[in-house]
């Protein structure tokens, strides 16, 4: 089956790219903008082993090749190592825009990755990717002196000749992004090069100002989480906000539940209000989509407007339904999620694998409330 390329771009319009060339600052910047936002970053180097797992031989034979020791990875041509990092790159972008269509449904993701100028192309809006880039020369001491590549340093050092890997590996990445780097600087895409006085705080404001992340100023002082009572000015309020919010999976499932008031016990819904406004939501449910009646209470749909995120807004009404449970007798609280790093920050824990209705996996979280 093959998709026509406009009909990627538009499921994966809640997908921001950042790409570029090696020791740029992709990982730098996506975490913290993530930190900054509350977003998820999808990291294709952390996926590849994932892939590798799910691949296939016949149909991603570069992903595939073993090789017995770092001799046989280092002792390529220089050719034959950036032919074998390219077709590894091609094949696993399948997997790779799966996943994101996947994980992007109703939320904004990150994409730590390495698209060209003509895959942004096919992909993505201009005002959706960025290029941070660094002269390829040299890389290879700086990249293997990151903390988090400390598996690559371990490898290229147990080289029986670690100057001539290093320099095989150099001179490879020297050849595969001098074009690359060449492209993307005559393109009419956003980048920013790396130099001795970049910083990742001006670096971070110039990507939030291109993806038009830069936050709502409010005052967080004005902040107020609520609960919402049947048949108030707040549920008609709350209403309209649905009405209009950008979750569209799950907009008309809660307007159903609002509109007939299908709550009943200690179920109840809470809003986050700002300026007198709201700007998000959570749910605390006896059931959420998952076949699983003994587990309860569901922090459920979680939303905060796309100009209010990077408040920590969804911490707050996390925190404040975690109290109300715990106020209504209750000593944990659970939430669902596709994602690893997301809820364990509110104080969650992952239980174990989960199936919805609609036979799609997820991941179970629970905290513990205390007496």
């Amino acid at each position: 089956m093959i998709f026509q390329d406009n009909v990627i771009k538009e499921y994966l319009k809640n997908v921001y790219f950042i790409s570029g060339t090696p020791c740029g600052g992709k990982t730098s910047i996506s975490r913290e903008l993530a930190k900054r936002h509350n977003v998820f970053v999808y990291d294709i180097d952390e996926r590849f082993s994932h892939h590798q797992k799910i691949s296939n031989p016949t149909f991603q034979p570069s992903m595939n090749k073993v090789f017995n020791d770092a001799d046989a990875f280092f002792g390529r041509t220089v050719e034959e190592y950036k032919e074998w990092l390219i077709d590894n790159t091609r094949e696993q972008l399948d997997f790779v825009l799966l996943d994101l269509i996947r994980l992007s449904q109703n939320k904004i993701v990150l994409c730590d990755c390495h698209l060209t100028v003509e895959e942004a192309e096919k992909y993505t809006e201009t005002s959706r990717i960025v290029f941070l880039i660094k002269e390829p020369s040299n890389l290879i001491d700086e990249y293997c002196g990151r903390s988090d590549h400390q598996g690559f340093r371990d490898f290229i050092n147990s080289a029986s000749d670690i100057e001539k890997a290093k320099a095989t590996c150099n001179t490879t990445l020297k050849a595969l992004n001098e074009k690359r780097y060449n492209d993307i600087k005559s393109s009419h895409y956003f980048w920013i090069e790396r130099t001795e006085n970049s910083t990742i705080g001006d670096t971070v404001r110039r990507v939030e100002q291109h993806f038009g992340f830069v936050k709502r100023d409010f005052n967080m002082d004005t902040l107020e989480i609520r609960k919402v009572d049947r048949d108030t000015d707040l549920a008609d309020k709350l209403m309209r906000f649905v009405e209009n919010f950008s979750w569209e999976e799950v907009k008309e499932h809660m307007l159903w539940v609002l509109r007939t008031w299908e709550f009943t016990d200690w179920e109840t819904v809470f809003v986050a209000m700002a300026d007198g406004q709201i700007v998000g939501m959570a749910s605390i449910m006896k059931a959420d989509y998952y076949p699983l009646p003994e587990i309860y209470p569901w922090i459920s749909s979680v939303f905060v407007t796309e100009e209010y995120r990077g408040h920590r807004i969804s911490e707050k009404l996390i925190n404040f339904a975690n109290v109300y449970a715990k106020d209504t007798g209750f000593t944990r609280t659970y939430i669902p999620s596709e994602h690893i790093g997301l809820y364990e920050k509110y104080g969650y824990r992952y239980l174990k694998d989960i199936v919805n209705f609609g036979n799609g996996t997820g991941r179970l979280y629970v905290k513990e409330l205390g007496r």
